[in-house]
């Protein structure tokens, strides 16, 4: 099973998943050991697949750091955080994160798209 840290030690997830509005972009920010990342990528893969039938889902993408780095980033956009949330409280997924190896740190976090003038169009 996947430990799970707080990505911000301020505002927490469950914070965050009593949020309003929409869209959102999960973010999670996953360590393992190496010798568990293939077990890694089946959970991950395992827990994409139910969370893409979940209402307001939009995508995911994983990323796995380089040069035999054994961190991975994932982002998920949901339209909404209710949508978010009422997916990743479902019992079903919550179930499965109890296939992730032992050594599997999770980090996730909820962020929202900025406007930055003459860089990011929101």
């Amino acid at each position: 099973m996947a430990h799970i840290e707080e990505l911000d030690k301020i505002v927490t997830l469950a914070d965050q998943m009593q949020a309003e509005g929409g869209p959102v972009v999960l973010i999670n920010l996953f360590t393992v050991d190496a010798k568990d990342e293939q077990a890694l990528l089946k959970a991950w893969a395992h827990d994409a697949d139910f969370m893409k039938s979940q209402p307001g889902y939009i995508s995911t993408q994983l990323h796995q750091g380089i040069a035999g780095s054994s961190t991975f980033v994932n982002y998920a956009i949901w339209q909404n955080v209710y949508s978010f949330r009422n997916a990743f409280t479902h019992p079903e997924f919550q179930r499965r994160i109890a296939d992730y190896p032992a050594s599997a740190v999770a980090r996730p976090h909820l962020v929202r798209k900025l406007s930055v003038e003459n860089h990011c169009v929101a």
